[in-house]
């Protein structure tokens, strides 16, 4: 789902610090190496620094293989001229070495709170916002494009992940009515146009908000190839209750049965974050408190439909 659900294999975590930092810039990049370095706090997969103010730097961490930031190098310098809202664009690679044998990679800041330490306060900006970023994201993909290994799939060929997470944290009063749009959506035809762009991963924490509406998407590693029903569950996820209507109208482009896979993802999207503000609130590593907050108002959201 995120940079927080990899692989925690802690024999080949490096203690990542702003001097580490700073001395791979002196060995690859010197020419950026004078500059503010700040840690960003949240991320697990990777770490990111801020370098600048108009600059990060990202640093494989927990993910146990550069994939996800080879796939952001390849891909995000075609995808970004095309988008209308701010995304990182890489400027410069970091390659492995002695002192820190793992990728890591200077892009472009996005400014701006992530949505799950912010809000959105004006809903039907966001949600026009929102459906514009996703049109222009949502064209077809090139036969090279990356095709998703874990996410991507119609919903009924995610049933063992959505069972896992509704017995973990689903609340025994709405359990039947999430199992419901679940079923639902698992009803639903397949996607049958060609693979378009998806980002695949738009929750909270991935995409950032500036003056009560959306401003910014982050963190592509999980792009693919694929159904948009994953990026359209956002609708629900991301947007204040009562914008999802306004938001497939400005889309445009859903018929019933996208709409239907997407309120499905929605609601596993929403167990997700639920279970890993319970794991923060466990103290297990890659837990995040806040979610479970975030994850319950938004699964309500989608238990009142669109």
């Amino acid at each position: 789902m995120t940079d927080t659900d990899t692989d925690t294999d802690t024999d080949t975590e490096i203690e990542i610090t702003a001097e580490l930092v700073r001395d791979l810039l002196r060995e690859q990049h010197p020419d950026l190496a004078g500059l503010a370095i700040r840690e960003v706090a949240g991320g697990w997969g990777n770490q990111m620094w801020r370098l600048g103010d108009e600059l990060a730097v990202r640093m494989q961490r927990m993910d146990p293989t550069p994939e996800l930031q080879l796939k952001e190098r390849r891909w995000l310098p075609v995808l970004a001229p095309r988008l209308p809202l701010a995304v990182p664009t890489p400027v410069r690679f970091g390659e492995p070495s002695e002192r820190f044998p793992k990728h890591w990679t200077v892009m472009t800041w996005v400014p701006g709170e992530p949505l799950d330490h912010g809000s959105i306060s004006r809903g039907t900006h966001a949600a026009d916002t929102l459906a514009n970023f996703l049109r222009a994201l949502h064209v077809e993909a090139p036969a090279e494009a990356p095709i998703a290994t874990d996410r991507g799939a119609h919903p009924r060929d995610c049933t063992d992940g959505f069972e896992n997470f509704l017995r973990a944290v689903a609340p025994d009063d709405v359990a039947a009515d999430v199992r419901a749009v679940w079923d639902d959506a698992v009803a639903a035809q397949a996607w049958e146009g060609p693979p378009v762009w998806v980002h695949g991963d738009l929750h909270p924490a991935n995409v950032v908000v500036s003056d009560g509406t959306l401003s910014g998407v982050v963190d592509f590693g999980a792009m693919f190839a694929g159904d948009p029903a994953w990026d359209l569950a956002a609708a629900w996820v991301l947007l204040p209750a009562g914008t999802t209507t306004r938001f497939f109208d400005a889309y445009a482009h859903a018929d019933e049965a996208a709409i239907r896979r997407a309120r499905g993802l929605a609601a596993l999207k929403c167990l997700f974050l639920m279970l890993m503000g319970q794991n923060g609130d466990r103290g297990l590593p890659g837990g995040k408190p806040h979610w479970g907050p975030v994850g319950r108002a938004a699964l309500e959201h989608v238990l009142k439909g669109v």
